[in-house]
């Protein structure tokens, strides 16, 4: 079953989060606050997929009035193959579509394997045509990887 994710659901989500091998969680961004003020700003745009009463999947999904992008996507090892990442995320962009955004972005770590590949099983498109840049306002946000 998909429904849209609440707050109520940070403890599931965050440890779903630390069973995915690669997985980056941000101290800050990534903390119950972080996630509140997203899901605030993005209150019918994120996604989480539950069987027998669990979480095995989500997706943080929000957008700028503009752009939609995707953060975190992960679907449980066990529960892969199966076709819940791609329900999350038709899920995630019709919510999209509802509130009139008509580009989805996304990044994936160019380790992740199994997510680019994903990525292209599903039709999206690796773009050639631009670089990424970051910029840090907050050093105190740092990223673990799980192992």
């Amino acid at each position: 079953m998909l429904r849209v994710m609440t707050i109520d659901d940070y403890d599931q989500v965050y440890a779903l989060w630390k069973t995915i091998k690669g997985f980056g969680i941000r101290s800050v961004d990534d903390s119950r606050e972080g996630i509140r003020r997203f899901l605030k700003r993005n209150p019918s745009t994120s996604v989480v997929a539950e069987e027998d009463g669990k979480i095995v999947g989500a997706i943080l999904c929000g957008h700028d009035g503009r752009r939609g992008c995707l953060y975190h996507v992960c679907v449980d090892p066990a529960y892969r193959m199966r076709g819940i990442g791609k329900s999350m995320v038709v899920f995630a962009m019709e919510a999209l579509k509802k509130e009139e955004i008509n580009k989805v972005s996304l990044i994936a770590f160019t380790k992740n394997d199994i997510g680019n590949a994903f990525w292209k099983e599903i039709g999206w498109t690796k773009r050639q045509d631009l670089n990424y840049y970051d910029f840090t306002l907050n050093e105190e946000n740092i990223t673990a990887f799980i192992q």
